[in-house]
């Protein structure tokens, strides 16, 4: 007599049947698998990135604080503080360093979680701390008195840096700058999201860097419009900059964008140093009027350059104006 075996079922068939009757349950799992799926995928592009682009600078330790630098030239020393999610190799592939290195001993940082800086956790990083930071960082230097430029949310630190320690500050070049508070519907989105602790983490290390992978094309066409993106800027390592802790660091600054500016726009009258203020006509992001030109009315002995036909990264389009504030400051805080 012939005994038939029963046939175990599939797993595929398993799968549909718990999806059937725990469909909550296994939709969680299932989202819950992707997510760590997706972390383990980051976290070896991350290290990747990091191989693929090792440190070209040095480090020092500044209150806990592990700092990359780069410092090239000699003479009256001037110090480039880059933007949001940005880092060194920005000013780098523009040519600006290389460019002022003839003639300035030029110090440029990889800000508090860009690049190959650390950020640690302890410190809300307004313009204020990361002020601080820098004062700390140039003396131990030896650097007492610098000409600073700042782009972006880097002329924020800029203009921290001059109105807490101004006897360090002998001139300022601000580019591109975001100085008063407005209604920022960016910032309030990554407020909600990566911003935010814990949750951000879970952001930051699983769909964030996917999505600005995705997303890179669009967000240069809006930073670099109406001009289109240079070719000196395929020097700039986009891996690097959409690893986890940066894209998380970069989150937390657009957050502190708005609430910065209100506390820094209290100090804008008591900058007495020469301020050279520059901004794209065409800037796709910040409002100039509304950001530079309102700057330049409450800073009465500032000078302002609107650069026409240039968008926000007026570092990398239009960097022989930059060069030309430079040279302009240094030659009227000449002693």
């Amino acid at each position: 007599m012939r005994i038939l075996k029963k046939r175990s079922p599939s797993l595929t068939t398993t799968t549909l049947r718990a999806f059937t009757e725990y469909p909550l349950a296994s939709t969680l799992v299932a989202t819950a698998s992707l997510l760590a799926a997706a972390a383990i995928v980051n976290r070896r592009l991350a290290d990747k990135a990091q191989r693929d682009h090792p440190p070209k600078g040095r480090f020092i330790d500044i209150d806990g604080v592990r700092l990359h630098y780069v410092e090239r030239g000699s003479g009256r020393p001037l110090v480039l503080f880059h933007g949001n999610g940005s880092m060194i190799q920005d000013f780098e592939s523009s040519g600006l360093i290389d460019l002022a290195a003839k003639d300035y001993r030029v110090i440029v940082f990889d800000r508090p979680g860009f690049g190959h800086s650390l950020r640690p956790r302890n410190v809300v990083w307004t313009p204020a701390a990361q002020a601080d930071l820098f004062k700390e960082a140039l003396a131990h230097l030896g650097v007492e008195k610098a000409i600073v430029l700042g782009h972006s949310w880097g002329a924020s630190v800029a203009v921290a840096l001059a109105s807490r320690h101004s006897a360090m500050v002998e001139a300022l070049i601000l580019a591109s700058g975001y100085y008063f508070p407005t209604a920022r519907t960016d910032a309030m989105m990554a407020m909600a999201g990566p911003a935010i602790p814990g949750f951000g983490d879970l952001l930051s290390y699983t769909i964030s860097p996917l999505l600005s992978r995705l997303m890179w094309p669009a967000m240069l066409r809006q930073l670099f419009g109406p001009k289109s993106v240079p070719r000196k800027f395929d020097g700039f390592p986009k891996s690097l900059a959409v690893r986890p802790s940066q894209l998380r660091a970069g989150a937390a600054e657009a957050a502190l964008m708005v609430p910065a500016a209100m506390l820094s726009a209290k100090t804008y009258g008591e900058l007495a140093m020469p301020v050279t203020i520059l901004a794209g006509e065409n800037d796709r992001l910040i409002d100039i009027d509304e950001q530079s030109g309102r700057l330049h009315d409450e800073i009465k002995h500032s000078k302002m350059r609107r650069v026409p036909n240039a968008g926000h990264m007026i570092q990398q389009s239009d960097t022989a104006d930059l060069m030309a504030a430079v040279d302009e400051a240094a030659a009227q805080t000449l002693h």
